[in-house]
């Protein structure tokens, strides 16, 4: 999850256009662990906004993932060529005995919301935090609710020559 130094994940209008504007890294080639973290995962499990602007970028960056969007909408009539996609709604819990059946172990959420979501219903072991140098001023948090004291470890930080500090943070081993 991309986050402003002012702990922003999307301007006031949810748009994270802001992150276009930022300075690629010096290397071409650095995807910023994207790739490794795509090839690690079964599934992706996003909200309906973060859909909406993931469907801004263009081009499908997921590849054949299963992605499964949280939603209480009806599905878009078009969708991105070739992707692999499901849209439901339920609890975290249900959502996660149903991936479980399916065999899906390692799931990666995207989106405010649906963390938050999860997050309540203590089913995040791991986040990956990439602080970009921009304050927004204002925005969409990504904490937005009161949630129960706990202490995470940090497995590794890593400096990008863009300015971007991306943080491997899991829960407590007592805490799981």
């Amino acid at each position: 999850m991309a986050i402003s130094l002012d702990g922003f994940i999307a301007d006031e209008n949810g748009d994270v256009g802001w992150l276009n504007e930022l300075p690629p890294p010096e290397d071409p080639n650095e995807d910023m662990g994207f790739g490794a973290l795509m090839q690690s995962i079964d599934r992706l499990v996003m909200g309906r906004n973060t859909f909406n602007q993931v469907l801004k970028f263009g081009s499908w960056p997921y590849g054949d993932t299963p992605v499964t969007v949280l939603s209480h909408q009806s599905p878009p009539i078009e969708l991105p060529a070739g992707a692999k996609l499901s849209f439901t709604k339920g609890s975290p819990e249900t959502l996660i005995q149903l991936f479980q059946s399916e065999g899906d172990s390692h799931i990666y959420l995207d989106g405010g919301n649906v963390i938050q979501q999860f997050l309540s219903a203590d089913l995040i072991d791991e986040f990956i935090l990439t602080q970009v140098p921009v304050l927004l001023g204002n925005g969409i948090s990504l904490f937005t609710e009161a949630l129960p004291k706990e202490l995470w470890d940090v497995q590794r930080v890593t400096n990008y020559s863009n300015g971007f500090v991306q943080t491997h943070i899991q829960k407590k081993e007592s805490d799981r």
